[in-house]
């Protein structure tokens, strides 16, 4: 499954390099992004695609504080104060050395035109609900066989993105050419910002690409965002269906199909997962759903007629989304460790969820949990 958002200038980057980089938590002032992670039991940032090579990075490097800085806060090259100081050395002035390690169009003339310009979008990839139960309740080699078809999964996702998907435009759409070579900066969690287990990446895709300029020349310029957006059902396909594949071939499972939206096309689960487990690995949606519900009462009793449809979808996080009724949960501290257990507080706070994790003990070699159906 993929959700997809914009990363802006002001506060949206910021919110990115000091909550998302240390997992949806907040980290302390003045603590480092490395010191954090640890901390929390999270692995570091990596960096991914094609495009890496053009900015001195290479693939599965650890992403740096100031990197994330420069790339999706200010959208200049990772390695830009050193550049800048050489520059500085060299006899440039100082406007000249910014505007040389600026990607493309300095954000500062794009923001002065009065518009908002976008820096990144945040692709982030989670398993559907059974495999993240299977996931927070297996053993060890459960998990171990979960979050490497995970890692698989989204690197094919990247790659498709990078030869079917992504283009660049310049001239206000009128230019247009392909760019197989993204730049995308990775951050695994193991848990939501309630403590509930759910495995997920935050794939940071940064909105600058290289092409060949009039001369020749390699230039920098944006993403088509607007085409990204209508194949984010097909990439999310992608990676649900090449980590499901690898994951019930190294253990054996089988597959069902779930019908989440009555007309829609149905979500395939693990078969064997129960049924009131799957409702417990969906807390947002049903959080969403009891607050529509409330809404829709009050709204009702103000007002004496009931909201319209599409008044409710707006509520509900549809396309025309409102602020104000909806409030997000506060961040919390993420608590678990990269490759080992997922925290196990939430898995008792239902009773199904501690009677089937009883049930699970079933460990050995790509063994799955005892009441998962096996493939045949």
């Amino acid at each position: 499954m993929l959700s997809v958002a914009k990363i802006q200038r002001r506060n949206a980057w910021r919110y990115y390099i000091r909550g998302v980089a240390f997992g949806d938590g907040r980290r302390p002032h003045g603590q480092t992004l490395r010191g954090a992670q640890e901390l929390a039991g999270l692995p570091p940032g990596r960096w991914l695609g094609r495009g890496l090579g053009a900015l001195g990075l290479t693939d599965g490097e650890e992403v740096s504080e100031r990197q994330l800085e420069l790339l999706f806060g200010e959208g200049r090259h990772p390695d830009a104060d050193r550049i800048e100081r050489t520059l500085l050395e060299d006899g440039a002035d100082a406007v000249t050395a910014r505007r040389l390690t600026a990607l493309g169009q300095p954000i500062e003339e794009i923001e002065a035109r009065g518009q908002a310009p976008v820096l990144g979008m945040d692709f982030t990839f989670r398993p559907q609900a059974s495999l993240v139960v299977l996931w927070a309740l297996g053993d060890a080699v459960v998990r171990r066989v979960i979050e490497r078809a995970h890692e698989r999964a989204i690197a094919a996702a990247v790659r498709w993105l990078e030869d079917e998907v992504a283009e660049t435009r310049w001239a206000s759409g009128r230019g247009r050419s392909k760019t197989p070579a993204l730049v995308v900066a990775a951050f695994r969690h193991f848990d939501n910002r309630d403590g509930f287990p759910l495995l997920h990446e935050h794939c940071l895709l940064l909105n600058r690409v290289r092409r060949r300029g009039a001369d020749g020349d390699p230039v920098w310029g944006a993403l088509d965002t607007y085409r990204l957006h209508q194949h984010v059902v097909a990439a999310g396909t992608l990676y649900t269906l090449t980590m499901t594949t690898q994951v019930c071939e190294t253990l054996r499972l089988a597959t069902v199909p779930r019908e989440v939206t009555p007309g829609l096309r149905p979500v395939m689960e693990i078969a064997g997962v129960p049924e009131d487990l799957i409702h417990w690995a969906a807390t947002r949606r049903q959080r969403i759903e009891d607050a529509l519900e409330v809404l829709t009462d009050s709204t009702s009793e103000s007002t004496g007629a009931c909201p319209q449809s599409a008044a409710a979808t707006d509520w509900a996080g549809g396309p025309r989304r409102r602020p104000g009724p909806r409030r997000r949960p506060r961040s919390h501290s993420p608590s678990c460790s990269p490759g080992g257990a997922p925290p196990r507080s939430c898995a008792s706070a239902s009773s199904s969820s501690t009677a089937s994790r009883e049930s699970a003990g079933q460990s050995g070699r790509r063994s799955a949990p005892g009441w998962i159906r096996p493939w045949t």
